[in-house]
């Protein structure tokens, strides 16, 4: 039966901030089973994960619907839960065909386009859904015969005795439009925020202490979770989120800025520049040199090293800039004052790579003095336990691994630096764990070759030192970056063949990198984005590396090329032997994962060709592009992709093709993402305290809360003064939630 608009709508009326909730003493932290009862609050935590009040209050509205705006019907997606507003145009009832019973069919519209609903033995329908009724929809989107509809969908009507000014009071409040499930329909969660949760709710202390929201114009916690739970108009909804959104960044920030604190509150051992020690030898045997970016951050390594605070630095630079160099430069004034150091890398193949490359660049001499060591999880027991060895012995210097760095059994003597690479590939937790390996807190530096946005890196790594290598060693070739658009030009493929042959008729080599290994595996570790979300695009086979090795060994173009396969599911020591193969030239051609994405190094390939380019990130379209033009001839890139002109799929990799610079590409893929948030609105185990943040639209938001958290902790840096903050930062931003973002 219709509701009155207020029961119905989502209006809080006295109850919702009646004086008598607040003796009632529920907060964030009561658990929802209390209130809703155990079978209501576990469609709450099967759906969502969520627990408490607080979770529920922070599920909250994607948008907000109006009566007077009906949804556009033609662009609903196909299988996916929505939520709609429309009105009845039309609903009958007649007999099934094939067995005993009745269909009721409504039709309901937008003004512009149509959508049926169907309902199967339900003939009292037709009494409720007459025309002219509004109302609330939501369902699965299907299509029967080419038609859109929604098979027995739940849905609310606008009611519709209303008096004159009820009606005109409900014609302006919005609607909000929550994400929902199959089991949790939008207005099933308003109502139960609405009736279950905010008029119960008692005090909510607020973690923005009162100055400084009154300084920036903010509403008080409660206050803003009432209003865009239930607001009266749009201006009630735009203040609670401005407010909530600069909560978020203000408890980030306060998190951050404070572990930053907390590490230069501990002692380190200070590990001195030593005049004619290894890193002197190292500078004076160099065969190139530095550039201005690599000397100026090098610099700033070695003041921080000689400091007894820990330093906690990241060093980011394009790819191919010189960031190694600069690390080993730092792992070396470290040996001189008798530590060691420990190089993580994400991959089996990266820490061969890492490995060869120090040994090369050290010499014979050095090499031998500081005995560097590979840890991986595929050496043998042997060349496990020697290993193991060297490294507690402190015979090793430098230590090059995997994750495998972080088994219990893996010690070290003197553990004075540790050295992340791509940092993004490891979580809060795991760099810990190696940190923790130290006797006392050792310095830490952190390499990626993704170039961070200003307001990304004060997000995600706020709690770091940021240094960035921009120029590029001279000698380093240009490299030429083509789409090779499939959707408009099918043809243009063989040419993709003709010019691989081309390359290596030339004497010169190619990668073929390929999002799948074969048409049902990907790789766990590889972190490639979606390149949309419709099911159809998500339905396409990509290219994977067992297809595409069969089809050029069938390729007449490159007919006796010597090509091998390259992935993550290969033995350890099989994907070193490919990776030395082609780097000694003894292969044309290597088809691969991303595997090959940071760091590896092969001067003479000369040709990347990426198929189904949109099936990657723009940052990792980058890097891939960066293991070609490493020596003396250009390098060719090749996106290969179907996806069709205008797509956001699309967009990116023509936003990788149009430039070289990686700390543009960086501010155009915050641009691309659009949607995506810093935490993510799914974290189990805790409350994450970011659902509204934004980091490509609220950089502003952002270095105010910042602003002000450092001012506040400059008084107070133990906020012994400030409960609520504290207790916020331990509550919502949990270890989960940080892992997320330093992954983000």
């Amino acid at each position: 039966m219709p509701r009155s608009p207020s029961e119905l709508l989502g209006e809080s009326g006295a109850s919702s901030t009646s004086g008598g909730t607040a003796s009632r003493g529920i907060g964030l932290d009561t658990p929802l089973r209390t209130l809703l009862g155990e079978r209501e609050a576990a469609l709450f935590t099967r759906a969502f994960g969520y627990r408490t009040v607080g979770d529920l209050l922070t599920h909250y509205p994607r948008r907000y619907a109006h009566r007077g705006e009906l949804t556009a019907l033609a662009d609903l997606p196909t299988d996916e839960d929505v939520t709609i507003v429309a009105e009845v145009k039309h609903c009958s009832t007649r007999p099934m065909r094939q067995r005993h019973g009745t269909i009721v069919e409504a039709v309901i519209s937008d003004g512009t386009g149509t959508l049926s609903l169907t309902f199967f033995n339900q003939k009292w329908r037709e009494n409720e859904l007459v025309p002219g009724r509004r109302g609330i929809f939501a369902g699965k989107v299907n299509r029967y015969k080419g038609t859109p509809q929604l098979t027995h969908p739940e849905y609310e009507l606008f009611d519709k005795d209303a008096s004159d000014e009820d009606a005109e009071s409900w014609q302006s409040r919005p609607i909000p439009i929550y994400p929902a499930t199959s089991t949790l329909a939008s207005w099933k969660i308003a109502k139960t925020i609405r009736e279950g949760i905010l008029p119960r709710l008692g005090h909510v202390d607020d973690p923005v202490p009162d100055a400084i929201a009154r300084e920036r114009k903010l509403e008080r916690f409660g206050k803003a979770l009432r209003g865009i739970h239930t607001p009266a108009d749009d201006a009630d909804w735009r203040r609670a989120r401005d407010t909530l959104r600069y909560q978020e960044a203000f408890v980030l920030q306060a998190a951050l800025l404070q572990e930053r604190e907390r590490l230069r509150e501990t002692a380190a051992t200070a590990r001195m520049l030593v005049a004619d020690g290894y890193a002197a030898r190292f500078e004076k045997a160099l065969t190139f040199e530095l550039t201005d970016d690599q000397r100026t951050v090098g610099d700033q390594i070695a003041h921080d090293l000689a400091q007894s605070v820990p330093m906690n630095r990241l060093v980011q630079g394009e790819v191919g800039s010189g960031k190694t160099v600069v690390a080993l430069r730092a792992m070396l004034q470290v040996a001189d004052n008798g530590g060691q150091s420990a190089f993580l890398a994400p991959t089996e193949v990266l820490a061969s790579q890492h490995l060869r490359s120090i040994v090369a660049a050290l010499g014979p001499d050095l090499s031998a003095e500081l005995m560097p060591t590979l840890i991986t999880g595929r050496l043998t027991a042997a060349e496990r336990k020697k290993a193991l060895l060297r490294a507690v012995s402190g015979q090793a210097q430098i230590v090059v691994g995997t994750h495998a760095l972080l088994s219990e059994n893996v010690s070290f003597f003197d553990l004075g630096l540790v050295v992340v690479d791509e940092q993004h590939r490891f979580g809060v937790e795991q760099r810990d764990v190696l940190r923790g390996k130290a006797s006392t807190p050792p310095h830490q530096l952190v390499l990626t070759a993704t170039p961070i946005p200003r307001t990304v890196a004060m997000t995600v790594f706020g709690d770091l030192d940021v240094s960035t290598i921009a120029q590029l060693p001279a000698g380093r070739q240009r490299i030429e970056s083509f789409v090779v658009p499939l959707a408009e030009h099918p043809r243009w493929e063989q040419r993709i063949w003709e010019r691989a042959s081309e390359e290596i008729a030339a004497g010169h080599q190619v990668f073929v990198v390929c999002p799948a290994i074969s048409a049902k595996e990907t790789e766990d570790d590889e972190l490639a984005e979606p390149s949309d979300t419709d099911a159809d695009r998500a339905a396409t086979p990509v290219a994977s590396v067992e297809q595409t090795v069969a089809a050029i060994q069938a390729n007449p173009l490159l007919a006796g090329v010597r090509i091998a396969a390259l992935h993550g599911r290969m033995p350890a020591d099989e994907k070193d032997s490919v990776m030395r193969s082609f780097a000694a030239g003894a292969l044309d051609l290597i088809v691969a994962t991303t595997v090959i994405e940071v760091g590896v190094d092969v001067p003479n390939a000369s040709a990347m060709i990426v198929l189904d380019a949109d099936r990657f990130g723009v940052s990792q379209l980058h890097q891939l592009r960066g293991r070609v033009g490493r020596g003396s001839v250009p390098g060719l890139c090749l996106f290969v992709t179907a996806a069709e002109a205008g797509t956001l799929a699309r967009e990116r990799v023509d936003a990788v093709a149009a430039t070289l610079d990686g700390f543009a590409l960086a501010e155009a893929d915050l641009d691309l993402r659009r949607e995506g948030d810093v935490l993510g609105s799914n974290q189990s185990g805790g409350r994450s305290s970011l659902r509204l943040l934004r980091v490509a639209r609220d950089g502003s938001v952002i270095e105010k809360a910042r602003a002000d958290v450092s001012a506040l902790l400059e008084s107070d840096p133990k906020l012994s003064d400030h409960p609520a903050l504290a207790s916020a930062i331990a509550d919502r931003l949990t270890e989960r939630s940080r892992d997320f973002l330093a992954r983000a």
